[in-house]
């Protein structure tokens, strides 16, 4: 089936449906108010690529280097031109509209399309507006807009944010979500806790008409912070200028001029805010976590359009400690959301004549402090994006509202204030994420504050002062990122986070994982554009040597003192030969099955020496942290080969630490011999192990619905290995994609695996996981 009801669907179908469609079929399974709908799978999405035989272009087309603005460009309009133009099958169009007839029966229905990415809205990662959403549509326009969701996963923005938080392309899916529109009165977001601080405290925002304009930061909303422990509201009414609204004739969404007598009332009565804190409680009670959630409101009820965990507090949620991240509860208290007084955020002039302007240190701009942290800067006013190539690291953007193509800049500035926009606005949330001290809804830094101006930003406060701060900055980025507090899962097996690029490193760390199971050296090769042979020869072998040593080290530091498992070379040849000097790379009808991994390191020990030169200099650099990790071995011969060669680099074995990837039947079966080479550990590459045990391209839509990592003869491998194992002193672990599903969690943990290494966004579900079940364990021993 192309589609999936709403009420079909539960949280568990995250990958059929994406976070936002899961999240709603949960919601609506729990009996919370959500409109009726359906959603266009994921597979339906894959299906479709596939059977056009687009999909390898597409992947290839998206793969560049992103900082290159020219390029990303290009790569953006390739990749969605391909979409677009594909046409719909008979079949899946007649199967979308049929489902779309049922919303309301005889009478046409307008609905939501809204984009549900598979990495989107998970726990610990958020990929707020990166793919698109549009309301109003009729049976016209509805397969248009399916294909713009689609289509939507390839915006210059969302190749950038997932290149750049470590998200293969070719491994997200998207859903598509369709849903009766709820012809809004007033709308917003609701945060159950604190987002920065997870304080019991509620953050309501709300507007007039449709929550877009909220979400995408055109008005500066209502805020409402309410106290779960007193009761106790505190209102910050805003102007609100503008709202979005369906036009009656047209049906489409459409921006309108607030009347003057709504622009600076209250919204909210004390009795929508009770229905709402009521609303609140029930959604975070039922998924046990602080939620970030979508509301509308009409003829005074209130609907549930969204609801995804917040990803932004600070080390992280766990309902098991009760204070987790309460510790500076009583400075938060002035300063959690930069409400000033009761009118709404105040913009301070300081006169330009004689000498009555701003002094250092006074208030300049206030509004709302949407990401913690404090920083002095140049001002960079951006109103057009062809001024972003003015703005320089340490620069403070000031904007109107910032926009998903202003990441690359945002990155580089160290700090970021707009007139517009509210707690979920996208400058709020690109910010936390981004740890930039940001503020936002300050109605007019743009026209008060001047180019070139030096000003001190306090994220905390909201407040932008004149001049640079006195203080010596004192702010250490790495140990920012790092849990102060023992807030996560205390579990006895390690869980450990997968790194696919160096540029995921901070976020990583922020998950508070044991170490990395898994960091991809492929990655850091495959960007320089060049193979390595070709690379070598035109930059010389310090220069390759260097890269290598700067990608793995961005990352050692990161998790120093733990431990990251570095996996040495593991590329096919159909990714090399789209590389420079790439063009005598073999042309494999299955580049799965053939000249990667160890067999192509062992086939060219030149150029293989100079990724172990690598690591021996970063041991020599005091980065004992670094494991090493040699993938696709079959038997002891590939491994004592490789051993031989690590010797030869100057590498002792028995001083430093290394392993293999489990992922033939071969390598499964001769763990055995393997555990006499003087291994470390052993790392299942559960992909690779699946397709090779059941005969499986995992590639090959035609049979990939026996594609299941949790097939009895993979398990059986699996836990023969980790008993192996467990006889010769030898760590297990997991960094294939499976080690994030719950089902393998139990089965790996009551088998006894020493560590398991999830995705970024899945780390602090699998800890939960993971201590769910050594209690269970241990509790079944005393009983």
């Amino acid at each position: 089936m192309a589609v999936l009801w709403l009420d079909e669907i539960s949280a568990d179908d995250i990958e059929t449906v994406g976070g936002k469609g899961a999240s709603l079929g949960e919601l609506t399974d729990a009996g919370l108010p959500v409109p009726p709908g359906f959603v266009v799978t994921a597979g339906t999405y894959r299906r479709f690529i596939e059977d056009a035989g687009i999909d390898e272009e597409l992947f290839e087309v998206v793969d560049v280097d992103v900082e290159d603005s020219a390029a990303l460009a290009s790569a953006a309009d390739g990749a969605q031109d391909l979409i677009l133009e594909t046409p719909f099958p008979d079949e899946l169009r007649e199967e979308i509209l049929e489902s779309y007839r049922e919303i309301e029966g005889d009478e046409e229905a307008f609905v939501a399309v809204r984009s549900s990415a598979t990495a989107e809205d998970l726990p610990d990662a958020s990929f707020a507006g990166q793919q698109e959403t549009f309301l109003n549509i009729t049976e016209d326009d509805l397969l248009d807009r399916v294909r713009r969701c689609w289509a939507s996963l390839f915006t210059q923005r969302a190749i950038y944010y997932r290149q750049e938080q470590g998200f293969d392309h070719s491994v997200v899916n998207i859903a598509v979500v369709v849903q009766q529109m709820v012809d809004a009165e007033t709308s917003g977001v609701m945060f159950t806790s604190h987002p920065s601080t997870g304080d019991p405290t509620m953050i309501i925002e709300a507007a007039w008409g449709l929550g877009e304009a909220v979400v995408s930061g055109a008005v500066s909303p209502d805020n409402y912070v309410v106290s779960r422990e007193d009761g106790s509201i505190d209102v910050t009414v805003a102007e609100k200028k503008v709202m979005h609204v369906k036009d009656e004739e047209t049906g489409e969404t459409v921006e309108r001029e607030v009347d003057e007598d709504r622009r600076n009332a209250r919204v909210l009565s004390d009795r929508d805010l009770e229905q709402l804190v009521e609303l609140g409680e029930r959604v975070e009670s039922h998924y046990d976590t602080p939620q970030d959630v979508e509301w509308a409101m009409v003829d005074g009820v209130i609907y549930m359009l969204q609801s995804r965990p917040i990803t932004t507090i600070d080390g992280g949620f766990d309902p098991d400690v009760e204070t987790s991240g309460l510790d500076q509860a009583g400075i938060e208290a002035d300063a959690a959301t930069g409400i000033t007084d009761g009118s709404g955020s105040q913009a301070i002039a300081g006169g330009k004549s004689g000498d009555s302007g701003p002094k250092s240190g006074e208030v300049i701009v206030d509004g709302l402090g949407s990401s913690p942290g404090t920083a002095s800067g140049a001002v960079r006013i951006v109103r057009k994006l062809d001024e972003l190539d003015k703005v320089e690291s340490g620069d403070i953007i000031v904007t109107e509202m910032t926009t998903p193509d202003m990441v690359p800049a945002m990155k580089r500035a160290s700090g970021i204030v707009t007139d517009e926009g509210g707690m979920t606005s996208h400058a709020a949330i690109v910010s936390r994420e981004l740890g930039v001290p940001a503020i936002v809804g300050t109605q007019n830094a743009s026209t008060v504050l001047e180019d070139g101006q030096i000003v001190t930003l306090d994220g905390d406060k909201g407040t932008v002062l004149e001049g640079a701060s006195e203080r010596e900055d004192d702010r250490e980025p790495v140990e920012e990122v790092r849990p102060q507090s023992p807030v996560k899962p205390m579990t006895a097996t390690e869980v450990k986070v997968n790194v696919s690029i160096p540029e995921a490193a901070n976020r990583a760390a922020a998950t508070g994982a044991d170490g990395v199971g898994l960091l991809r050296i492929e990655h850091m090769i495959l960007s320089l554009g060049k193979t390595p042979a070709k690379y070598i020869e035109d930059n010389g072998e310090n220069a390759y040597v260097g890269e290598l040593i700067e990608g793995i080290r961005t990352v050692a530091d990161e998790f120093y003192p733990r431990p990251v498992r570095v996996r040495t070379l593991d590329a096919p040849t159909d990714e090399f030969r789209e590389l420079e000097g790439g063009e005598g790379e073999p042309a494999e009808h299955n580049p799965m099955l053939g000249y990667r991994g160890i067999r192509r390191s062992l086939d060219r020990p030149d150029v293989f020496a100079y990724e172990l030169e690598a690591f021996r200099r970063l041991f020599e650099m005091g980065y004992d942290n670094v494991e090493i990790m040699f993938p696709l071995v079959n038997d002891a011969g590939d491994v004592f080969q490789a051993k031989r060669l690590m010797q030869e680099a100057g590498i002792d074995p028995e001083k430093r630490k290394w392993g293999v990837m489990i992922e033939t039947p071969a390598s499964a079966l001769s763990v055995g011999d393997m555990a006499e080479t003087g291994i470390d550990f052993a790392s299942f590459g559960t992909n690779d192990l699946t397709q090779y045990t059941l005969a499986v391209d995992r590639n090959n839509e035609n049979v990939a619905d026996r594609f299941n990592e949790l097939h009895p003869a993979v398990l059986r491998l699996i836990g023969d290995v980790i008993e192996t194992c467990r006889e010769h002193d030898i760590d297990t672990s997991i960094c294939g994609q499976a080690g994030s599903k719950p089902e393998m969690v139990r089965f790996l943990v009551n088998e006894g695996v020493s560590s398991i290494s999830a995705n970024i966004d899945a780390v602090r579900d699998v800890q939960h996981e993971v201590k769910r079940v050594e209690q269970k364990l241990l509790l079944e021993s005393v009983r």
